[in-house]
């Protein structure tokens, strides 16, 4: 029987995280009174593009309960997330399914591993705004399942909906994400964002993302938001133009938000850029190094990060009043023996406080893992341990080089790089570096009693509770206040996030440790291969 008589009850719930991850940032989400970083930009999206006359909750399981009360209401869940997320994703149609719900899911996991969501009744593949009006055809026709899958790299994005910021939680969480652009230009080998969304990146309009952020500011936030895209340079042209207008739309609503964002090295080129995301209040920036070793970055794809000092580029970026985070990888082929200490030396050099160091994860639909498959040194992904974040698991593959040897050089790099000594010191280097100016801001009482509120548990915490870094703490912040007081909340973010990145970097030498005796006491390969191709 059709069902298009009736507007269902939609229930959009976003699957758990492992809650030991790089960016689970627990400590760092309790010292400022949130429950997980980041809301649900791709779910959000969605609610915006299903028709208006539908019902439509948001359950965000990283930050609150689904109970049996919100899933009897439902006539369809929908969800889906990441390939860290696979694992709750499919305990959770699962329990859908114990209350003869159907599940809808879609997003970047089931769009590359399909065939890990069989149990699923519909699946929804590839950019929405392209197929989900057909599902939602389906659906209301009397559908029970069925698979939709959106042709590669065509949506018009000037095209999406404004997201159902309405639907958030708002003290949830650490900041908001909203999306300028989807693709890169670049063609890295171990990087699924271009198989995913394309090497053209397609841009919004500039009257688009203002009208953005005119919702969230209706809708009553404050303060941090990131610009999710994967290369907001990537799309250099649009970006210039629309940057201008940002600004002047943060200088007439006197700077409500910071902004923070993703982007390759080769912005440390463009002195106009970074003045201009200056000028806007961009603050911090996550970018790419992988490794220092030319050999390898070109090895991988990876030649923008060629033929530069990281050190000179980072410190250019510092210049200009944005602080980095940077991802480091650990396992490819070309790597030498010396390669801990290059990239010790490389994040010291840089004075980068947080360096997000992984192993080398082959994901699914890369050209990383068709050559890996190719060559018959693929290893079956989910039989590695924590699969789906590349800290934790990676390595799912026979390497080159000693798998044993990998594994100490990656314990060398997390001991060193997160040491307290040689962490707080990185923090002091960068509280100095820094050229944060000055944005006439306009004062919200809200946000002041919320900030003040998370200073006293940071205080709190590093004094009484973590006493082992109290000198550290300290030393950092007089520092910053006898030098560049003006980066104290930068110095303050980057010193808490220390409470998480310590303890995860003991998590993960422990583990280490662990298969590394593993190693030694049955050295033979413990992993079966998959068949070359």
């Amino acid at each position: 029987m059709p069902k298009n008589l009736v507007a269902p009850n939609v229930l959009l719930v976003f699957p758990r995280f492992n809650p030991n991850s790089f960016w689970s940032l627990a400590p760092v989400c309790e010292m400022w009174g949130a429950r997980c970083p980041a809301p649900p930009l791709g779910l959000i999206t969605l609610a915006a593009l299903l028709p208006s006359g539908w019902n439509v909750r948001l359950i965000n399981r990283n930050s609150e309960e689904l109970t049996p009360d919100e899933l009897g209401w439902a006539d369809l869940v929908m969800t889906g997330g990441m390939l860290p997320q696979q694992d709750d994703t499919l305990a959770l149609i699962e329990l859908a399914h114990t209350h003869a719900k159907p599940v809808v899911v879609g997003g970047p996991d089931a769009t590359s591993s399909p065939e890990a969501y069989r149990s699923a009744d519909f699946l929804v593949l590839g950019e929405a705004e392209a197929v989900i009006q057909d599902f939602v055809k389906a659906w209301s026709g009397g559908a029970d399942r069925g698979v939709f899958e959106a042709p590669k790299f065509t949506v018009d994005v000037t095209t999406t909906p404004i997201p159902r910021f309405d639907l958030l939680k708002f003290d949830h969480y650490l900041y908001v994400g909203i999306q300028f652009s989807r693709g890169c230009p670049f063609n890295c080998e171990f990087c699924d964002i271009i198989e995913l969304y394309g090497r053209v990146p397609r841009a919004k309009s500039n009257a688009q993302m203002l009208a953005e952020l005119d919702a969230l500011h209706a809708a009553g936030y404050r303060g941090h938001v990131d610009f999710v895209d994967d290369n907001l340079i990537g799309n250099k042209k649009a970006l210039k133009r629309f940057l201008p207008e940002l600004a002047a739309w943060q200088k007439a609503h006197r700077y409500p938000f910071e902004f923070t964002t993703e982007a390759s090295m080769n912005l440390a080129d463009d002195r106009e850029l970074l003045m201009m995301l200056r000028e806007a209040n961009f603050i911090g920036i996550f970018v790419g190094i992988e490794s220092p070793d030319p050999e390898t970055l070109i090895a991988t794809q990876k030649k923008q990060n060629t033929r530069r000092s990281l050190a000179d580029s980072v410190h250019r970026i510092y210049a200009a009043g944005l602080y980095v985070i940077a991802g480091f990888i650990v396992g490819f082929d070309t790597e030498q023996s010396a390669v801990a200490d290059a990239m010790i030396d490389c994040i010291e050099a840089t004075g980068i406080p947080v360096a997000m160091v992984g192993l080398l994860t082959a994901l699914p639909n890369t050209q990383l893992t068709r050559r890996l498959t190719r060559e018959g040194r693929l290893l079956p992904f989910k039989a590695v341990a924590g699969g789906g974040d590349q800290c934790t698991s990676g390595l799912n593959f026979v390497t080159l080089r000693p798998r044993r040897d990998v594994l100490i050089d990656f314990r060398a790099i997390l001991a060193s790089v997160y040491e307290p000594t040689a962490y707080f010191a990185r923090v002091r280097r960068l509280g100095r570096a820094l050229d944060r100016p000055r944005h006439a801001s306009a004062i919200d009482w809200k946000i002041v009693g919320k900030e003040l509120r998370a200073l006293a548990r940071i205080l709190w915490t590093m004094n009484v509770k973590r006493p082992d870094l109290r000198s550290h703490f300290w030393a950092t912040i007089m520092d910053c206040l006898r030098h560049q007081p003006r980066n104290f909340e930068a110095v303050l973010t980057m010193s808490v996030m220390y409470l998480h990145l310590g303890a995860f970097a003991k998590v993960l030498i422990a583990s280490l440790d662990q298969q590394i005796a593993e190693l030694d006491a049955a050295p033979a390969p413990e992993l079966p291969l998959l068949p070359a191709a």
